[in-house]
């Protein structure tokens, strides 16, 4: 028999895993300034769409909390408050997403930053009539973006209500992950391909019963090793992300060890590096270089916990 460190592990403490999560939202909450488009972030489309997409992941982030269920009264009204937040004054009642809509017509990210806000009650017609007119035409099928992206796209579609442009399974089959390749030429972009084929097939965790069998039975044989190696490296971001997927298989390992090495990494004020060590230096600075994985502790913690109180980690 071989002992592998999988074989070995125990599953972290719900207390453990949701501490994480409530020390993230803290950060967040706190630095819900930083996440604002600025005067020159809308003069240059680009600019606006890559200051977007953390409020989508906020939106993300805030949606995974509620639908869980593992926030306490305090959580609660802390995400409900930043998701308010987010919508009203960061993307000014979706007009924001109206404009970009209007000015880059066959671009996907404002539906990918609508989608969590729509499936949480917000609306905003004008949008909506946009992306039916767009949704028409060829261009947005024909739009190259990697085989991932088409899967976030198509998961998007589905959460506003719209019969997706294209079939899941055959995106699943054009995704790295879906071909089930040598778990040995993983790296770290292949690293990236797989949480967000995951992410975007169980809608963000919420349905892990739609991994196929085959791609289960794959994650759970390698996905051990591959967090391990993003562990020594300290490359929290990605680790954070790999504990998600781990989260969302059959049966989770919820691997105290790894959990308690991620926690560690955090710093007081609830931040989590990309890699390595808090960096240092200007407010705004810092704020691009730690939010996203920042937001990734949230999501993770969320899932986590929820996996730890809901089903046999092992």
């Amino acid at each position: 028999m071989t002992v592998t460190a999988a074989s070995l592990a125990y599953p972290a403490s719900p207390a453990l895993l949701h501490r994480v999560g409530d020390r993230a939202l803290s950060w967040l909450d706190a630095h819900r300034d930083f996440f604002r488009l600025t005067p020159e972030d809308r003069a240059t489309g680009s600019a606006t769409i890559e200051r977007l997409k953390p409020i989508g992941e906020l939106a993300i982030n805030m949606q995974v909390l509620f639908r869980e269920g593992v926030a306490g009264s305090r959580q609660r009204t802390r995400a409900g408050a930043l998701l308010d937040f987010a919508w009203r004054e960061l993307l000014d009642g979706g007009n924001v997403l109206a404009a970009l809509q209007h000015d880059e017509p066959h671009s996907p990210v404002p539906l990918e930053v609508y989608a969590p806000f729509h499936e949480l009650g917000h609306r905003h017609p004008g949008l909506e009539a946009a992306l039916e007119v767009s949704r028409r035409t060829t261009t947005w099928t024909a739009l190259e973006m990697v085989p991932n992206r088409r899967l976030g796209v198509l998961n998007a579609e589905r959460k506003v209500g719209l019969t997706p442009s294209a079939d899941f399974d055959q995106a699943l089959a054009r995704t790295w992950l879906g071909r089930l390749p040598e778990p040995w030429t993983v790296q770290l972009h292949i690293a990236y391909d797989v949480t967000h084929t995951v992410f975007h097939l169980t809608n963000w965790g919420e349905a892990p019963d739609r991994i196929p069998p085959d791609v289960a039975a794959y994650l759970t044989r390698y996905l051990p090793a591959w967090l391990d190696d993003w562990a020594d490296l300290e490359h929290w971001d990605l680790l954070g992300e790999l504990l998600v997927v781990d989260a969302c298989l059959p049966r989770p390992t919820l691997d105290a060890r790894l959990w308690e090495r991620y926690a560690a990494a955090q710093a007081e004020s609830g931040a989590m590096p990309i890699q390595h060590g808090m960096p240092e230096g200007d407010p705004d600075v810092v704020f691009d270089q730690v939010h996203h994985p920042t937001l990734v502790a949230a999501f993770a913690s969320a899932m986590a916990t929820s996996r730890a109180l809901t089903t046999d980690a092992g």
